[in-house]
């Protein structure tokens, strides 16, 4: 698992590589803590190189909002394949986050 995170049009952007389970979510939370620190006003998550992703998983990202919201910041996903979509479908989170089908989608909602 890793995030890679830059900077494009005056947003973070983060990739998120690999799965995120009960096993990597420490991990995730850790690197989006950085960001919520500094109080990231804008975030995309790029899911497109994530393979799989658990309850723990969806607790996490759940997390990462609602911290990002607890100061006004806002959060989008992007490039999800079609099993993690459904995912979000079946436990209705699509309705809770922002999806976008591309990241360049995701930055142009924030513009």
């Amino acid at each position: 698992m890793a995030v890679k995170t830059e900077q494009k049009n005056g947003l973070a952007v983060c990739h998120v590589e690999g799965e995120i389970d009960i096993n990597t979510a420490p991990d995730i939370k850790k690197a989006f803590d950085k960001l919520i620190g500094k109080k990231e006003p804008r975030v995309v998550i790029n899911l497109a190189k994530v393979t799989y992703v658990d309850s723990s998983g969806l607790a996490t990202l759940v997390e990462i909002l609602k911290n990002m919201r607890s100061y006004g910041g806002k959060m989008k996903l992007s490039n999800m394949s079609p099993k993690i979509k459904s995912l979000f479908e079946i436990t209705k989170l699509e309705k809770l986050f922002d999806i976008a089908v591309s990241e360049e989608d995701a930055i142009s909602k924030f513009v």
